[in-house]
């Protein structure tokens, strides 16, 4: 089986959902609200609400503020996404409101960094599967599918206006290092959500592009495109070579293209999803 068909595989979601939503609810219940620090998205919600009325749990307000959501869920992703998310919700409920140790901070920052790589990490791990933790995780997803906006650059804009909400409930300065942890959180997201995804794109200017494709082709196994150009200055046709490699390739190209014709001209660039053969496949929730 390759790896692409396992990511798609019932037990593989579970996993990375259980594992996320676990490491999440440590950074939340372990950092979080020792520190008497808030998150962003739901759980920040969900801790403001807890603070505010001393009732219930945050892991039970967690749970109920998620019941709308999950009818949007249902509405506008699949049955499946749904589900997974279900189970993602449950298992940080769990984690939140079971987990009884406390990671020890004396500087409020340190907490704040730790805890923004924690949460972080917890819910980059859970983006990984086809499903969520539920909560605000479910319309970033719905916002990304249907508009392409960025899923950490969604979650630091609701928590800057949650956090807006919360001066007069908390002092200025725990919503400023929670501030802080929040946007730590969704660089963290980012990261993990890029992981393993990562690509270069190069072009190669070259008098030689016929010799340094094959060559491509040969020894690196990787395919390459032909693009027309022409010389602004010349006039002068030329293929262009596209190709699309992975980090630890990005060398080889450059001791072929170079040996080959040394006055080529290359170009690389940061690709950040690369779908198709051979690389990512799309994920479908």
């Amino acid at each position: 089986m390759k790896f692409n068909d396992i990511t798609y595989s019932i037990p593989w979601n579970i996993f990375l959902i259980t594992l996320g939503s676990i490491i999440f609810g440590i950074g939340v219940k372990a950092v979080v609200i020792p520190n008497g620090l808030i998150t962003g998205g739901f759980s920040g919600a969900s801790i403001l609400i807890y603070y505010y009325t001393q009732f219930l749990t945050p892991g039970i307000w967690y749970f109920v503020l998620n019941i709308p959501v999950f009818i949007l869920g249902w509405m506008f992703i699949s049955r499946r996404f749904l589900l997974y998310s279900l189970i993602g919700a449950v298992v940080l409920t769990l984690a939140i409101d079971f987990i009884r140790f406390e990671i020890p901070f004396k500087d409020l920052m340190l907490a704040s960094l730790a805890g923004g790589t924690i949460i972080g990490a917890g819910a980059g791990i859970v983006f990984r599967s086809l499903g969520s933790s539920g909560g605000n995780d479910i319309i970033s997803v719905i916002l990304n599918q249907k508009f392409g906006i960025r899923i950490g650059t969604y979650n630091f804009a609701f928590n800057f206006i949650l956090f807006a909400f919360s001066f007069g409930l908390l002092d200025t300065d725990i919503i400023l290092y929670s501030m802080a942890m929040s946007y730590i959180s969704s660089q963290v997201i980012e990261y993990f959500i890029t992981l393993f995804n990562e690509r270069k794109m190069i072009f190669i200017i070259s008098n030689n592009p016929r010799k340094i494709a094959d060559e491509i082709l040969k020894k690196l196994n990787r395919g390459v495109t032909f693009l027309k150009g022409e010389g602004a200055y010349t006039g002068n046709k030329k293929d262009i070579i596209l190709a699309v490699v992975n980090n630890y390739q990005i060398k080889r190209i450059e001791e072929v293209a170079f040996t080959i014709d040394p006055d080529a001209f290359l170009i690389t660039e940061n690709t950040f999803n690369v779908l198709g053969k051979g690389f990512s496949k799309r994920k479908v929730y």
